[in-house]
């Protein structure tokens, strides 16, 4: 009687192979990183860091093992997420603007909100900027094109952080606002030009390839590592999907354009922080999730984890 191999012998590295499977060795507490990849970061490589959340808790960890980590703007209270003030950005369309502004154009019809009581000024392409004049307003973004483009341009490894997939976007210009918030949402600010969609793939990867084509021109010794953040959803504006449905969706989405993203450039390398704490922390019997109200992001145990993985595999500590 003919019989089906169901496990042909195949010889593969043990990163290959799923942890504590048949032969196996189960799960150690090391990721099993596969080292094909040709990145050394040394403490004195300049480093800067952008995207949602938890590009703040690697800058945190980063500038505390004492690594050049850029720091700019250090004036401001949005540069404490990122290397300069380009605040929380979480999606690659408000990424891709900040690129724009940055070295080449971004001219969208509505530059500046204003609030309809107080007056104040806002920005709404970066998240909740407020100012009390438009004069205020403009020279402070002047000041900040300044040190955005010297962290940008000093940088040999900038760090991406991909959080989200839903976006609010200008119907009219097709410009994204980081989020409906701030005092001119919450004052009755006209929000009608805006819309809310999900986006997709394919124009994900079109604005990663966007930001890889103006650092190459502007910097092209810059190495870049995409990772994305591993701090789920908070809420979701999708009337179609549950908020644990629609984190998956941007989650998957952006893991996806990721892995195309770094098979397509030979400076682009993937940081898996995403599946460390997703997956391989609760293998190991650990739990992941923040404790109080935002329990949607994870522990400091988890980002001390990620970060350790970080250290051992990448640098030369």
């Amino acid at each position: 009687m003919a019989r089906s191999k169901v496990h042909p012998d195949h010889q593969f590295e043990s990163w290959q192979v799923w942890p504590g499977s048949f032969r196996n060795p189960p799960p150690d507490g090391n990721y099993p990183f596969c080292k094909n990849f040709d990145l050394e970061i040394t403490p004195s490589t300049p480093i800067a860091s952008m995207g949602s959340c938890f590009a703040r808790e690697m800058k945190r960890r980063l500038i505390n093992k004492g690594f050049n980590y850029i720091t700019e703007e250090i004036h401001h209270p949005a540069a404490v997420h990122a290397s300069a003030a380009w605040e929380r950005l979480y999606n690659t369309f408000s990424m891709r603007q900040v690129f724009e502004y940055t070295f080449e154009k971004f001219d969208p019809q509505i530059r500046w909100w204003q609030s309809p009581k107080s007056k104040k000024i806002q920005d709404p392409y970066r998240r909740s900027i407020i100012y009390d004049s438009l004069d205020d307003a403009l020279k402070d973004f002047d000041r900040h094109i300044q040190h955005s483009q010297r962290a940008l341009a000093r940088a040999r490894l900038l760090i991406i952080t991909l959080g989200l997939t839903e976006i609010w976007e200008d119907k009219l210009d097709g410009s994204v606002i980081c989020l409906p918030t701030g005092p001119y949402v919450k004052e009755g600010g006209d929000m009608s030009r805006y819309r809310f969609r999900v986006s997709r793939y394919s124009e994900n990867l079109a604005n990663l390839e966007r930001i890889h084509e103006i650092m190459s021109q502007n910097n092209p010794e810059c190495n870049l590592m995409v990772t994305v953040s591993p701090v789920h959803m908070w809420a979701t504006f999708r009337k179609d999907a549950d908020v644990i449905s629609a984190s998956c969706n941007s989650k998957c989405t952006l893991r996806a354009i990721a892995d195309e993203f770094a098979a397509r450039h030979k400076n682009v390398f993937y940081f898996p922080a995403f599946e460390m704490a997703t997956i391989y922390r609760p293998m190991v019997g650990e739990f992941i999730f923040a404790e109080g109200e935002e329990n949607f992001h994870v522990n400091k145990p988890t980002i001390k984890f990620i970060m350790s993985q970080f250290f051992k595999n990448y640098t030369t500590l």
